[in-house]
Protein backbone atom coordinates (compact mmCIF):
# COMPACT_ATOMS: atom_id res chain seq x y z
CA UNK A 1 0.00 0.00 0.00
CA UNK A 2 1.51 3.60 -1.42
CA UNK A 3 -0.03 6.49 0.99
CA UNK A 4 0.40 9.91 -0.86
CA UNK A 5 -0.47 13.18 0.36
CA UNK A 6 -0.89 17.20 -1.81
CA UNK A 7 -1.83 20.14 -0.78
CA UNK A 8 -3.96 22.20 -2.72
CA UNK A 9 -2.55 25.44 -4.29
CA UNK A 10 -4.40 28.91 -5.26
CA UNK A 11 -3.89 28.24 -8.81
CA UNK A 12 -5.16 24.21 -8.62
CA UNK A 13 -8.32 25.85 -6.89
CA UNK A 14 -11.57 24.60 -8.69
CA UNK A 15 -10.19 21.57 -10.43
CA UNK A 16 -11.86 18.35 -10.08
CA UNK A 17 -10.21 16.27 -7.88
CA UNK A 18 -9.86 13.02 -10.19
CA UNK A 19 -8.42 15.71 -12.71
CA UNK A 20 -5.54 16.86 -10.47
CA UNK A 21 -5.15 13.57 -8.99
CA UNK A 22 -4.10 11.80 -12.64
CA UNK A 23 -2.17 15.05 -13.36
CA UNK A 24 -0.09 14.12 -10.15
CA UNK A 25 3.30 12.03 -10.42
CA UNK A 26 0.81 8.56 -9.32
CA UNK A 27 1.28 6.33 -11.94
CA UNK A 28 -2.74 6.48 -12.22
CA UNK A 29 -5.37 7.03 -14.81
CA UNK A 30 -8.04 8.85 -14.79
CA UNK A 31 -10.18 6.41 -14.61
CA UNK A 32 -7.93 4.46 -12.40
CA UNK A 33 -8.04 7.44 -9.62
CA UNK A 34 -11.84 7.73 -9.83
CA UNK A 35 -12.16 4.00 -8.93
CA UNK A 36 -9.97 4.79 -5.81
CA UNK A 37 -12.23 7.82 -4.95
CA UNK A 38 -15.53 5.67 -5.47
CA UNK A 39 -14.33 2.99 -2.89
CA UNK A 40 -12.69 5.27 -0.43
CA UNK A 41 -9.78 5.85 -1.32
CA UNK A 42 -9.15 9.48 -1.36
CA UNK A 43 -9.94 12.15 1.52
CA UNK A 44 -9.87 15.59 1.48
CA UNK A 45 -9.62 16.93 5.19
CA UNK A 46 -9.81 13.58 6.49
CA UNK A 47 -13.27 12.89 4.62
CA UNK A 48 -14.44 10.57 1.55
CA UNK A 49 -15.42 13.07 -1.34
CA UNK A 50 -16.93 12.39 -5.37
CA UNK A 51 -14.99 11.93 -8.18
CA UNK A 52 -16.14 15.64 -9.07
CA UNK A 53 -15.10 17.09 -6.29
CA UNK A 54 -13.42 21.09 -7.15
CA UNK A 55 -11.06 21.51 -4.72
CA UNK A 56 -10.09 24.85 -2.79
CA UNK A 57 -7.19 26.24 -2.12
CA UNK A 58 -4.84 24.49 0.62
CA UNK A 59 -7.11 21.47 1.04
CA UNK A 60 -5.16 18.29 2.04
CA UNK A 61 -5.38 15.89 -0.22
CA UNK A 62 -4.76 11.88 0.44
CA UNK A 63 -4.49 9.32 -1.80
CA UNK A 64 -4.26 6.02 -1.00
CA UNK A 65 -2.86 3.39 -3.25
CA UNK A 66 -3.15 -0.55 -2.78
CA UNK A 67 -1.18 -2.76 -3.30
CA UNK A 68 -1.46 -4.88 -7.21
CA UNK A 69 -3.89 -7.72 -6.25
CA UNK A 70 -2.38 -11.03 -7.65
CA UNK A 71 -3.91 -11.71 -11.42
CA UNK A 72 -6.47 -14.80 -11.34
CA UNK A 73 -7.28 -14.10 -15.00
CA UNK A 74 -5.26 -17.02 -16.86
CA UNK A 75 -3.39 -16.81 -19.89
CA UNK A 76 -4.44 -19.11 -23.07
CA UNK A 77 -3.24 -20.36 -26.03
CA UNK A 78 -5.43 -19.17 -28.23
CA UNK A 79 -4.37 -17.21 -31.76
CA UNK A 80 -3.98 -13.85 -32.01
CA UNK A 81 -2.88 -12.26 -35.00
CA UNK A 82 0.23 -9.68 -34.41
CA UNK A 83 0.53 -6.90 -36.32
CA UNK A 84 3.42 -5.47 -34.42
CA UNK A 85 5.46 -5.93 -30.77
CA UNK A 86 8.24 -4.60 -29.33
CA UNK A 87 9.38 -4.30 -25.74
CA UNK A 88 7.02 -1.82 -24.68
CA UNK A 89 3.53 -2.18 -26.46
CA UNK A 90 1.72 -4.98 -29.21
CA UNK A 91 -0.76 -4.24 -32.18
CA UNK A 92 -3.22 -7.12 -32.53
CA UNK A 93 -6.03 -7.46 -35.20
CA UNK A 94 -9.28 -8.29 -32.98
CA UNK A 95 -11.30 -10.66 -35.01
CA UNK A 96 -14.97 -10.35 -34.71
CA UNK A 97 -16.31 -11.96 -32.61
CA UNK A 98 -13.39 -11.76 -29.70
CA UNK A 99 -14.15 -10.37 -26.35
CA UNK A 100 -10.93 -7.95 -24.92
CA UNK A 101 -11.13 -8.76 -21.84
CA UNK A 102 -13.41 -11.04 -18.97
CA UNK A 103 -16.17 -9.64 -17.52
CA UNK A 104 -19.47 -10.81 -17.02
CA UNK A 105 -20.45 -14.01 -19.18
CA UNK A 106 -16.90 -14.04 -20.91
CA UNK A 107 -14.75 -15.64 -18.00
CA UNK A 108 -12.08 -16.62 -20.68
CA UNK A 109 -11.61 -16.73 -24.11
CA UNK A 110 -10.59 -13.24 -24.04
CA UNK A 111 -8.14 -11.07 -26.08
CA UNK A 112 -6.74 -10.35 -22.53
CA UNK A 113 -6.52 -14.67 -21.86
CA UNK A 114 -4.51 -14.83 -25.16
CA UNK A 115 -2.45 -11.97 -24.78
CA UNK A 116 -1.04 -12.93 -20.80
CA UNK A 117 -0.09 -15.99 -22.82
CA UNK A 118 1.45 -14.93 -25.79
CA UNK A 119 3.54 -12.08 -23.46
CA UNK A 120 4.25 -14.11 -20.75
CA UNK A 121 2.20 -11.59 -18.18
CA UNK A 122 4.16 -9.03 -19.45
CA UNK A 123 1.73 -6.31 -19.58
CA UNK A 124 0.89 -2.90 -18.10
CA UNK A 125 -1.28 -3.26 -14.65
CA UNK A 126 -2.49 0.62 -14.32
CA UNK A 127 -6.39 -0.87 -15.69
CA UNK A 128 -6.20 -3.64 -13.15
CA UNK A 129 -6.08 -7.47 -12.82
CA UNK A 130 -8.95 -7.95 -15.68
CA UNK A 131 -8.05 -5.27 -18.06
CA UNK A 132 -3.88 -5.75 -17.92
CA UNK A 133 -2.06 -3.73 -20.68
CA UNK A 134 -5.93 -2.28 -22.61
CA UNK A 135 -5.35 1.14 -23.33
CA UNK A 136 -8.43 1.28 -25.45
CA UNK A 137 -11.19 -1.39 -26.35
CA UNK A 138 -13.40 -1.89 -29.53
CA UNK A 139 -16.43 -4.19 -28.90
CA UNK A 140 -16.80 -7.73 -29.03
CA UNK A 141 -18.69 -8.12 -32.83
CA UNK A 142 -16.10 -5.19 -34.30
CA UNK A 143 -13.07 -6.06 -35.69
CA UNK A 144 -9.25 -4.56 -36.07
CA UNK A 145 -6.49 -2.80 -35.19
CA UNK A 146 -6.08 -2.43 -30.86
CA UNK A 147 -3.13 -1.30 -29.20
CA UNK A 148 -2.17 -3.05 -25.72
CA UNK A 149 0.87 -1.88 -23.51
CA UNK A 150 3.31 -4.28 -22.37
CA UNK A 151 5.15 -1.32 -19.50
CA UNK A 152 2.97 0.93 -17.49
CA UNK A 153 4.99 3.88 -18.78
CA UNK A 154 3.86 3.09 -21.93
CA UNK A 155 0.44 2.96 -21.02
CA UNK A 156 0.36 6.07 -19.82
CA UNK A 157 2.13 7.46 -22.25
CA UNK A 158 -0.45 6.01 -24.66
CA UNK A 159 -3.19 7.03 -23.06
CA UNK A 160 -2.08 10.56 -22.81
CA UNK A 161 -2.25 10.56 -26.30
CA UNK A 162 -6.04 9.39 -26.72
CA UNK A 163 -6.84 12.09 -23.92
CA UNK A 164 -4.95 14.81 -26.13
CA UNK A 165 -6.90 13.52 -29.18
CA UNK A 166 -3.40 12.85 -31.08
CA UNK A 167 -4.38 9.22 -30.84
CA UNK A 168 -5.16 8.25 -34.77
CA UNK A 169 -7.98 5.87 -35.12
CA UNK A 170 -9.79 5.13 -38.39
CA UNK A 171 -12.96 2.78 -39.34
CA UNK A 172 -14.80 1.55 -42.00
CA UNK A 173 -18.20 0.69 -41.51
CA UNK A 174 -21.35 -0.31 -43.75
CA UNK A 175 -24.59 1.76 -42.60
CA UNK A 176 -27.87 1.73 -43.72
CA UNK A 177 -30.89 3.78 -44.29
CA UNK A 178 -30.52 5.47 -47.83
CA UNK A 179 -27.66 8.28 -48.86
CA UNK A 180 -26.23 10.52 -46.21
CA UNK A 181 -27.07 14.15 -46.25
CA UNK A 182 -23.51 14.75 -46.83
CA UNK A 183 -20.44 12.92 -48.14
CA UNK A 184 -18.27 14.24 -45.58
CA UNK A 185 -19.32 15.84 -42.24
CA UNK A 186 -18.92 15.48 -38.33
CA UNK A 187 -21.35 14.50 -35.55
CA UNK A 188 -20.84 16.66 -32.44
CA UNK A 189 -23.18 15.30 -29.71
CA UNK A 190 -22.51 13.55 -26.02
CA UNK A 191 -23.22 10.15 -25.02
CA UNK A 192 -24.27 8.37 -21.94
CA UNK A 193 -26.18 5.71 -20.45
CA UNK A 194 -29.39 5.23 -21.41
CA UNK A 195 -31.86 5.64 -18.56
CA UNK A 196 -34.33 2.90 -20.18
CA UNK A 197 -31.64 0.07 -20.82
CA UNK A 198 -28.31 0.29 -18.74
CA UNK A 199 -26.69 -1.81 -21.68
CA UNK A 200 -27.51 0.56 -24.14
CA UNK A 201 -25.78 4.13 -24.80
CA UNK A 202 -27.50 7.25 -26.49
CA UNK A 203 -27.00 10.87 -27.51
CA UNK A 204 -27.94 13.21 -24.41
CA UNK A 205 -27.15 15.76 -22.18
CA UNK A 206 -27.78 14.15 -19.17
CA UNK A 207 -24.54 12.21 -17.10
CA UNK A 208 -22.67 11.93 -20.53
CA UNK A 209 -19.28 13.00 -22.26
CA UNK A 210 -18.13 14.90 -24.83
CA UNK A 211 -18.29 12.84 -28.31
CA UNK A 212 -17.37 13.83 -31.34
CA UNK A 213 -16.87 11.72 -34.80
CA UNK A 214 -15.77 12.83 -38.33
CA UNK A 215 -17.17 10.47 -41.59
CA UNK A 216 -16.51 10.38 -44.83
CA UNK A 217 -18.53 8.26 -47.66
CA UNK A 218 -16.22 6.44 -49.69
CA UNK A 219 -18.75 4.02 -51.80
CA UNK A 220 -22.97 4.14 -52.21
CA UNK A 221 -24.98 0.96 -52.98
CA UNK A 222 -29.13 2.36 -52.81
CA UNK A 223 -29.78 1.60 -49.27
CA UNK A 224 -26.21 1.42 -47.78
CA UNK A 225 -22.70 3.26 -48.23
CA UNK A 226 -19.25 2.33 -46.97
CA UNK A 227 -18.32 5.02 -44.81
CA UNK A 228 -14.72 6.10 -43.21
CA UNK A 229 -15.20 7.07 -39.57
CA UNK A 230 -12.16 8.97 -37.56
CA UNK A 231 -12.48 9.35 -33.67
CA UNK A 232 -11.84 12.23 -31.85
CA UNK A 233 -12.67 11.10 -28.74
CA UNK A 234 -13.52 7.83 -27.82
CA UNK A 235 -16.90 6.74 -25.34
CA UNK A 236 -18.37 3.34 -25.84
CA UNK A 237 -20.17 2.61 -29.09
CA UNK A 238 -19.88 6.14 -30.15
CA UNK A 239 -19.55 4.91 -34.13
CA UNK A 240 -22.81 2.96 -33.64
CA UNK A 241 -24.35 5.50 -31.68
CA UNK A 242 -23.75 8.31 -33.69
CA UNK A 243 -24.81 6.49 -36.72
CA UNK A 244 -27.85 5.59 -34.99
CA UNK A 245 -28.68 9.03 -34.04
CA UNK A 246 -28.18 10.60 -37.84
CA UNK A 247 -30.48 7.82 -38.98
CA UNK A 248 -27.98 5.39 -40.62
CA UNK A 249 -27.49 2.64 -37.99
CA UNK A 250 -24.47 0.07 -38.86
CA UNK A 251 -25.47 -2.84 -41.38
CA UNK A 252 -25.92 -6.01 -39.01
CA UNK A 253 -26.01 -3.48 -35.13
CA UNK A 254 -28.56 -5.84 -33.62
CA UNK A 255 -28.85 -3.07 -30.83
CA UNK A 256 -28.99 0.29 -31.90
CA UNK A 257 -30.57 -0.76 -35.93
CA UNK A 258 -31.41 -4.04 -37.06
CA UNK A 259 -29.85 -7.67 -37.30
CA UNK A 260 -28.81 -9.31 -40.51
CA UNK A 261 -29.24 -12.60 -41.09
CA UNK A 262 -25.96 -14.45 -41.84
CA UNK A 263 -23.64 -12.27 -39.91
CA UNK A 264 -23.18 -11.82 -36.21
CA UNK A 265 -23.32 -8.15 -34.83
CA UNK A 266 -22.25 -4.76 -36.71
CA UNK A 267 -20.10 -4.75 -39.89
CA UNK A 268 -17.64 -2.35 -38.53
CA UNK A 269 -13.89 -2.64 -38.65
CA UNK A 270 -10.66 -0.47 -37.03
CA UNK A 271 -9.03 -0.04 -40.19
CA UNK A 272 -6.27 2.48 -38.71
CA UNK A 273 -4.25 3.22 -35.87
CA UNK A 274 -1.44 5.69 -35.30
CA UNK A 275 0.36 6.98 -32.85
CA UNK A 276 3.60 8.60 -31.21
CA UNK A 277 5.62 5.50 -29.83
CA UNK A 278 6.39 5.92 -26.07
CA UNK A 279 10.40 5.07 -26.15
CA UNK A 280 11.75 6.22 -29.67
CA UNK A 281 9.26 9.37 -29.93
CA UNK A 282 8.70 8.42 -33.89
CA UNK A 283 4.99 8.43 -35.18
CA UNK A 284 3.97 4.81 -36.22
CA UNK A 285 0.81 3.86 -38.11
CA UNK A 286 -1.00 0.85 -39.35
CA UNK A 287 -3.16 -0.02 -42.01
CA UNK A 288 -5.70 -3.60 -41.59
CA UNK A 289 -7.50 -5.09 -45.08
CA UNK A 290 -10.79 -5.44 -44.70
CA UNK A 291 -11.78 -8.74 -42.77
CA UNK A 292 -13.37 -11.40 -44.84
CA UNK A 293 -16.93 -11.23 -43.33
CA UNK A 294 -16.63 -7.53 -43.99
CA UNK A 295 -15.68 -8.15 -48.14
CA UNK A 296 -18.49 -10.61 -48.31
CA UNK A 297 -20.99 -7.55 -46.92
CA UNK A 298 -20.00 -5.69 -49.80
CA UNK A 299 -19.97 -8.19 -52.57
CA UNK A 300 -23.41 -8.83 -51.96
CA UNK A 301 -24.11 -4.99 -51.95
CA UNK A 302 -22.09 -4.40 -55.15
CA UNK A 303 -23.97 -6.93 -56.87
CA UNK A 304 -27.32 -5.39 -55.62
CA UNK A 305 -28.42 -8.13 -53.02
Amino acid sequence: MTKLDFIVTAEETGERIDRFLSAQDTGLTRSAVQKLIEDGGVTVGGKKVAKNYKLHNSDSVEIIIPDPVELDVKPQDIPVEIVYEDSELIVVNKPKGMVVHPAAGNPDGTLVNALLYHCQGRLSSINGVIRPGIVHRIDKNTSGLLIVAKTDSAHNFLAAQIKEHSFTREYEAVLTGGRLKTPTGTVDAPIGRSKYDRKKMCVTEQNSKHAVTHYEVLEEFGQCSLVKFRLETGRTHQIRVHSAYIGHPVYGDDVYGKAVKGIEGQCLHAKKIGFIHPATKEYMEFDSELPDYFQAVLKKLRAGN
